[in-house]
């Protein structure tokens, strides 16, 4: 009867372990990120996050967290267009490199007497930054499996 508790505890403390060594896992684009003193592992698709990072490069950031998946950005107006701005917020919901794993959500204003309204974004926005960052990450991921074999 003690042997049971005994293997519990070892079967419990062999899943702390890692063998980690810092590099990509290839298949979900996990990755990790040393410090001076710890290692931690990104909570979403590395391929993800980097491709949202790039297509969004244009935008000011507000928050950007690795580990939840979230990326906002601040209100952004184009000069082309100085009566509108737009904000995005993009949320990576999976360590898979997958297009249900992704959601963005964008917010239209637009200036009216001096102040900004809210107006409805045109719907094919949010879904041409999904295929954009999706686009870049299979890019990303097929240049780090090329340069590993």
């Amino acid at each position: 009867m003690r042997v049971l508790p005994a293997f519990l505890c070892a079967l419990v403390l062999a899943g702390c372990g890692s063998s980690n060594d810092g590099s990509r896992d290839m298949d979900t684009g996990t990755s990790t990120i040393a410090s001076t003193s710890t290692r931690m592992t990104l909570g979403v698709n590395s391929y993800l996050w980097h491709a949202s990072l790039d297509t969004l490069s244009f935008l000011p950031l507000v928050s950007a967290d690795p580990f939840g998946g979230v990326i906002i950005s601040e209100w952004y107006v184009s000069p082309t267009s100085p009566n509108e701005r737009l904000k995005v917020t993009v949320y990576i919901m999976d360590r898979a490199l997958r297009a249900d794993a992704l959601k963005v959500v964008v917010f239209r204003q637009t200036a009216s007497g001096g102040a900004w309204q809210d107006a409805q974004p045109s719907p094919d926005t949010a879904h041409k930054l999904e295929d954009s960052i999706l686009t870049r990450a299979r890019e990303l991921r097929l240049a780090t499996l090329g340069s590993t074999g």
